[in-house]
């Protein structure tokens, strides 16, 4: 009996809101779905509970079950404060009783919850599997509800979530984050591992560092930092004259239309886009990838940029760029916010084509331990242990 147990494949079960964005969660999971399935042999089955009827933004690999509950929860975005609260509730009741209902009957070994509502009530479910949750976003900012302008109330409040939070995430098998420094930010859980975010693709062709260009992905979003970023660029322009900057990505861009208007920065030098479908011809014809963020998770880019033979300059935000980067060996890390400096380094990657080249060649290395296979070997061992 236990001998026909193990040959039988793994089954693990994901729960996510939704696959029809193009988000970065989106991208990882499905990736690794599909290296799953297709290297390893698991049998993979995705629970959803948004986008039903929407089709699924990234491919996946035909063996993998995609099981949509159609909760509907986006349908709070347009409710007034008091009915979002009835609607909530009703809908977490419809949720849990129809998650339980499908693993119960899939009867996985592993459900693996990307931490959105079912981690209120996913250790109390009988179906037998070992539960885990993975965190795409460092604790400071997960769920973070004080913001700017934090009053007594919402910090009270923020402490006795992030209290209770706690108490679902001891009761995980596994709590996995995406670097060592948010392992350690976790001081009150013992059951936190690190693994990365791998890379998103295998580049075709690298940059030949001969374009003067300097380019940057990402939303349109405060956290993002392009007022930052833009800020910077208002100085470089003014010391090296035949550099541009090239930005890509969703969001709207009417606001920092406004901050190129208000810092007199030329605008036939510096171009605010929208998404790009080919990111990796974006990389190549640039020389110097900058990430401008107040914090990110991982910095999935960073290594997307590094895969194509960009060196990075970035902010040593918490906590993904310094997991990435050897500062001064593949890229150059800034303090965090200094817009001076970051006009200041970038200013000398420009000026400085043989250090451009070493890092590259240095970063086209060091980014391979990201690459798919070498991350997938990490799960698959936290799998199956």
């Amino acid at each position: 009996m236990n001998n026909k147990n193990i040959q039988k494949p793994l089954k693990i079960v994901f729960c996510t809101p939704a696959l029809y964005m193009a988000g970065g969660v989106e991208r990882v999971l499905t990736l690794k779905a599909n290296y799953f399935a297709e290297h390893f042999g698991y049998d993979i089955t995705i629970i959803l509970t948004e986008g039903k009827g929407k089709p699924l933004f990234y491919p996946l690999f035909d063996k993998i079950k995609v099981v949509n509950l159609d909760i509907n929860f986006e349908e709070l975005w347009t409710c007034s404060f008091v009915k979002k609260i009835f609607v909530y509730l009703k809908k977490q009741r419809e949720y849990r009783r129809k998650l339980t209902t499908e693993l119960m009957r899939i009867r996985p070994d592993i459900t693996d919850s990307l931490l959105r509502r079912e981690i209120n009530f996913i250790n109390d479910i009988k179906d037998g599997s070992r539960k885990i949750g993975e965190l795409h976003i460092n604790r400071a900012h997960y769920r973070n509800f004080e913001g700017d302008d934090a009053s007594t109330v919402k910090s009270l409040f923020s402490r006795l979530w992030m209290h209770n939070l706690v108490g679902k995430l001891r009761r995980l098998e596994r709590l996995v984050v995406l670097t060592e420094k948010d392992r350690e930010a976790w001081t009150d859980l013992t059951n936190v591992v690190a693994i990365p975010d791998p890379l998103p693709f295998v580049p075709t062709a690298v940059s030949p560092l001969t374009e003067k260009r300097v380019v940057a992905i990402a939303r349109y979003s405060h956290e993002k930092g392009i007022d930052l970023l833009l800020q910077a660029w208002a100085k470089v322009a003014q010391q090296v004259a035949d550099w541009r900057l090239d930005v890509f990505g969703d969001g709207d861009r009417m606001a920092y239309e406004q901050i190129i208007e208000d810092l007199h920065i030329d605008r036939s030098r510096c171009q605010l886009n929208g998404r790009t479908n080919d990111v990796e011809k974006e990389y190549c014809n640039s020389s110097i990838f900058v990430l401008s963020s107040r914090f990110e998770g991982f910095g999935m880019v960073i290594t997307e940029a590094m895969a194509c033979g960009l060196p990075v300059v970035s902010f040593d935000c918490p906590w993904g760029p310094r997991s990435i980067i050897s500062d001064g060996e593949d890229g150059l890390l800034v303090e965090n916010g200094n817009v001076d400096e970051l006009a200041k380094i970038l200013c000398r990657l420009m000026c400085d084509v043989l250090l451009r080249q070493s890092m590259s060649n240095a970063a086209i290395k060091s980014v391979k331990r990201f690459e798919i296979s070498q991350v997938a070997e990490q799960w698959k061992n936290l799998f199956e242990t």
